[in-house]
C-alpha cells in the first residue's frame, strides 16, 4: 500500500464529513465536521491528529454537530515559529484557536471533549472562555498542575516523555527525527495498546506528519509550554473552579487510573464532576471505542 492509498484509506473513516481549513490568529487549523444538533469539539492527544476520533466521531455526528480539528503544530494544521517562552504553543493560545474555529463555523457555545493534550487544552479553554463551554470531558488525564506538583518516581517512569520533550531545542527533536517510525510505534505500544488499535493506514498517517521536523519541534514546544507558561497560567487560577459539568474517563489499566483518584483530582478543579474507568489503557477512543462513545453520548445528552 503506497502513501496515497494509505491516506485515502485513513480519511475514509470520516466519509460524509466536510473538510475545512480555518484561519485562527494567523494559523490555519485543519478540521473535519459533520452532523446536526449541539456542537461538540473533539480535541486529540499526543502524538496523534483528529484521526484518533475515527471510531467515535461518526457515531456522535448522528446526534451532534461534531468538529474535530488538528491542534496547531499537529497533523495538517499550521506550525508557527516558536518563541523563547513557548507561548506560541501554550494551552491558552490553543484554546483561542478553537474559539476562533467554532465562531467561524457558527457555534457560539459548545461542548469540549479532549484526550491527553487535547484535554489539557480543553481545561484551559473552559477556564478562559466560560461563556463558550457548555461542558468538558477529559480523557485519561489528571490536571497538569497536580501531576507536576506530585511527580514521583512512578510518574517520571511512566511519563518519561514529559521530561524528555521539554529538554532544550534541538535535543529531543534530533533524537526523534533520527527514527520517527520507531519512536511512534514504541510510544503507541508502551501506553497500553496492541497493534490492532492502530491499523497500517492510521500509523502511516500519524507518521506522515510526525516525519516533518516542524511537527516534531511543535510537539516538543507543546510540552515545553506545559512545563512552563502553562503552569504559570494554572497557578494564577488555582482558586478558580470550573462551573460547567465535567466528566473524566480513564483507562482502568493505564497509569492515570492506577496512580490517581481521578474524580477527586478533578473535583479540586471543578464543582460538578462525574466519570469512570473504561477497559484498557491510555488510548480510549481507539482501544475502547464502544465504551468511550457510550459514556460521551450519555454525558453530552444529559
Amino acid at each position: 500500500m503506497n502513501g496515497q492509498e494509505t491516506a485515502e484509506k485513513a480519511t475514509a473513516y470520516f466519509d460524509g464529513f466536510e473538510r475545512r481549513r480555518i484561519e485562527a490568529d494567523g494559523v490555519e487549523i485543519n478540521l473535519v465536521t459533520a452532523g446536526r444538533g449541539p456542537a461538540v469539539l473533539l480535541l486529540h492527544g499526543y502524538p496523534e491528529t483528529h484521526l484518533m476520533w475515527r471510531h467515535v466521531a461518526p457515531r456522535l455526528a448522528e446526534r451532534f454537530t461534531v468538529v474535530a480539528p488538528d491542534l496547531r503544530g499537529y497533523g495538517d494544521s499550521g506550525k508557527p515559529a516558536s518563541d523563547p517562552r513557548h507561548e506560541t504553543y501554550c494551552k491558552r493560545r490553543n484554546g483561542l484557536d478553537q474559539v476562533a474555529v467554532m465562531r467561524a463555523l457558527g457555534h457560539k457555545r459548545f461542548h469540549v471533549v479532549g484526550h491527553d493534550r487535547g484535554g489539557r487544552v480543553g481545561h484551559r479553554l473552559a477556564l478562559d472562555h466560560t461563556d463558550r463551554v457548555e461542558s468538558l470531558a477529559v480523557l485519561d488525564i489528571a490536571p497538569t498542575h497536580k501531576m507536576y506538583a506530585e511527580a514521583d518516581r512512578a510518574m517520571a517512569t511512566a511519563y518519561w516523555h514529559w521530561f524528555f520533550l521539554i529538554q532544550p531545542d534541538d535535543l529531543p527533536e534530533r533524537w526523534i527525527g533520527s527514527d520517527p517510525a520507531y519512536y511512534l510505534n514504541r510510544t503507541f505500544g508502551s501506553w497500553g495498546a496492541g497493534a490492532a488499535a492502530f491499523p497500517t493506514e492510521i500509523v502511516a498517517e500519524y507518521l506522515r506528519f510526525f516525519s516533518d521536523p516542524a511537527a516534531i519541534h511543535a510537539s516538543c514546544e507543546d510540552y515545553r509550554a506545559g512545563a512552563g507558561i502553562d503552569l504559570e497560567h494554572d497557578e494564577a487560577d488555582l482558586e478558580r473552579k470550573l462551573e460547567c459539568p465535567v466528566m473524566a474517563l480513564w483507562g482502568k489499566d493505564g497509569f492515570v487510573g492506577r496512580h490517581y483518584d481521578v474524580i477527586a483530582a478533578w473535583k479540586e478543579r471543578a464543582r460538578n464532576v462525574t466519570g469512570r474507568g473504561v477497559p484498557g489503557g491510555h488510548w480510549l477512543p481507539e482501544t475502547a471505542p464502544e465504551e468511550t462513545y457510550e459514556a460521551l453520548n450519555a454525558f453530552l445528552s444529559r
